[in-house]
């Protein structure tokens, strides 16, 4: 059988830039940079040419995420870099600080946005605000806007936006391990979803398993600055390391070893009255 090709490759998180414009106490990222600084990141942005090379590689259909470790809208050349992407479908994770400031270049250009709300937020009034203000401006336009709540973040606020909530649970700040509450979700399959069907580049161009915080760099299996995206994704490390995942030996790979996430996002959901009445009316309970 041919590996000639990206045959099982769905999502890629393409990180437009390293650097962010908060300082967020659940960021592993803000972490290394007090406590391990030998492996703090260097904050810059990807090269236009880099993404260009990246946007004529990738199959239209699939999912594309503008960010990884930083934040995608500090991009000066954000709304440039969907249009790369049109054959695609487009997605940020924001901390939504700049949602107005940036609003002519995601409206009616990405295709869906989440919203990033986490627990003990001390700028989470502002924020609120911001995303108020946003969603007046945008109207019943693209991009379909989701609302990411991590941790023990009270939805009742959010409620009146009339959106997809999507909680998470938390985790350590240095990975994907120490969940709070709960173990997250396991597939049957038995192997990690994210590995199946993912890929990471950084802004240098460093290509990884997935996006779990990974400061060590123990999941990069290629760099697209000097391969296509067809070898990274075949390449004889990423294959083996899928026949480990196939065997449940995860503790063979560097960076599975430690972690503790399946690919299936796990959160808390909330039940509100309108399920309630739609369980009723379906069901007659």
């Amino acid at each position: 059988m041919s590996h000639d090709n990206l045959a099982g490759l769905a999502n890629i998180n393409v990180e437009l830039t390293s650097r962010c414009n908060k300082s967020c106490w659940i960021c592993g990222r803000r972490r290394v940079d007090k406590e391990y600084p030998e492996l703090a990141l260097q904050y810059g942005d990807m090269a236009f040419e880099l993404l260009e090379k990246i946007a004529a590689q990738v199959l239209p259909n699939i999912v594309i995420q503008l960010h990884n470790n930083g934040e995608a809208l500090l991009y000066p050349r954000f709304g440039e870099a969907v249009k790369l992407f049109n054959q695609q479908i487009t997605n940020v994770v924001t901390n939504g600080k700049l949602l107005v400031e940036k609003a002519d270049e995601i409206i009616d250009n990405l295709d869906t946005i989440a919203i990033s709300i986490f627990e003990n937020d001390p700028e989470a009034d502002a924020q609120y605000k911001i995303i108020e203000q946003f969603l007046k401006v945008k109207g019943e336009r693209k991009p379909f806007t989701i609302l990411r709540l991590n941790g023990e973040v009270d939805p009742a606020g959010y409620k009146k936006f009339n959106l997809p909530l999507a909680t998470r649970i938390l985790h350590s700040p240095m990975g994907s391990f120490n969940y709070r509450q709960q173990e997250p979700t396991v597939p049957e399959i038995g192997i990690c979803l994210d590995f199946l069907n993912h890929l990471a580049i950084n802004r240098q161009g460093k290509a990884s398993i997935c996006v779990r915080f990974d400061p060590e760099g123990r999941g990069i299996i290629g760099n697209i600055a000097e391969q296509s995206l067809v070898e990274i994704w075949n390449s004889p490390k990423r294959l083996e390391w899928q026949e480990y995942h196939k065997q449940g030996r995860r503790d063979q790979i560097p960076l599975c070893s430690y972690c503790h996430f399946w690919g299936v996002p796990t959160g808390k959901g909330y039940q509100n009255e309108h399920n309630k009445l739609q369980e009723e009316e379906l069901f007659g309970t």
